[in-house]
């Protein structure tokens, strides 16, 4: 059973995405998804806590934004093909998909 997030971790979280920013406090780096491995089932977005709500669907990949991410293993716990790594050399996350991550958490989703 998915633990419930509190109203306290989702504010920090629509701060993230407002920001565009991962939390400083965050002492392990984001996770990512090889999208030439992942066949797209979708068990790690389910798995990502919700105060994170770090993974999305783009197009048909899979994807992790890393300044949501806070490199726990939740979602590698998910995985049935492995396919998650640490991503020590992550990149910002571009406008398009902050302008859909942005409608998708207006959107109440």
């Amino acid at each position: 059973m998915k633990k419930i997030a509190s109203t306290a971790a989702l504010s920090e979280r629509a701060d993230r995405i407002a920001q565009r920013d991962r939390a400083d406090g965050w002492k392990k780096p984001p996770r990512r998804i090889e999208t030439s491995e992942c066949i797209t089932c979708d068990s790690c977005l389910r798995g990502c806590p919700a105060e994170f709500g770090a993974i999305f669907d783009r197009g048909l990949d899979v994807v992790i934004i890393p300044e949501l991410c806070s490199g726990c293993p939740a979602c590698v716990l998910e995985c049935p093909v492995d396919c998650i790594y640490v991503d020590e050399d992550w990149t910002p996350t571009d406008d398009a998909m902050w302008n859909h991550i942005e409608l998708t958490a207006e959107g109440g989703a």
